[in-house]
């Protein structure tokens, strides 16, 4: 049972819809913390930036790297999937280095995301993944979308905000 991706202006921390949902979003791999959607994230719950943190800092001990995928669930039927999908962080990259983008990474984490997606019967919320600080092309990361959620029954809904 294939499903669509939504597209609809509005906040992707304010999702739209009933019963279970997931917002998802690209973090980097340095354990930055502090722009993007992380900040609208942080505004409203704790939850997620704290336990990304902590998941860093143990990174020696845990399966925090490229591909990861941290679910942090905020209200009763409200989580945020914090995947690594972003190679460091671009104010620190070298004038033609390559975008810290990582598209297979975004890929594994979506695969894992789609599994406890279907687990907890939920949809999935976001913005355009990987396409604003980790400098990403929507051409290359919508197909990941499709194939590791819609297209495993995943309803997906992604969220572009007013002016964008």
């Amino acid at each position: 049972m294939s499903e669509t991706i939504t597209y609809r202006t509005g906040d992707a921390t304010a999702p739209h819809g009933d019963g279970p949902r997931v917002i998802a979003h690209v973090c980097n791999d340095a354990g930055r913390w502090g722009r993007g959607i992380v900040v609208d994230i942080s505004r409203r719950w704790p939850q997620p930036e704290a336990a990304f943190r902590q998941w860093y800092q143990g990174r020696a001990e845990n399966d925090f790297g490229l591909g990861a995928l941290q679910l942090v669930q905020v209200e009763p039927e409200l989580w945020v999937a914090n995947m690594v999908g972003q190679h460091g962080v671009r104010s620190r990259r070298a004038p033609g280095a390559p975008a810290p983008v990582r598209y297979e990474a975004i890929g594994q984490a979506l695969l894992r995301l789609g599994d406890e997606a279907l687990r907890l019967g939920a949809s999935v919320h976001m913005p355009r993944i990987g396409c604003g600080l980790a400098e990403g092309r929507w051409e290359v990361v919508e197909p990941l979308i499709r194939e590791q959620l819609t297209d495993r029954g995943v309803p997906v809904t992604v969220y572009d905000l007013a002016g964008e």
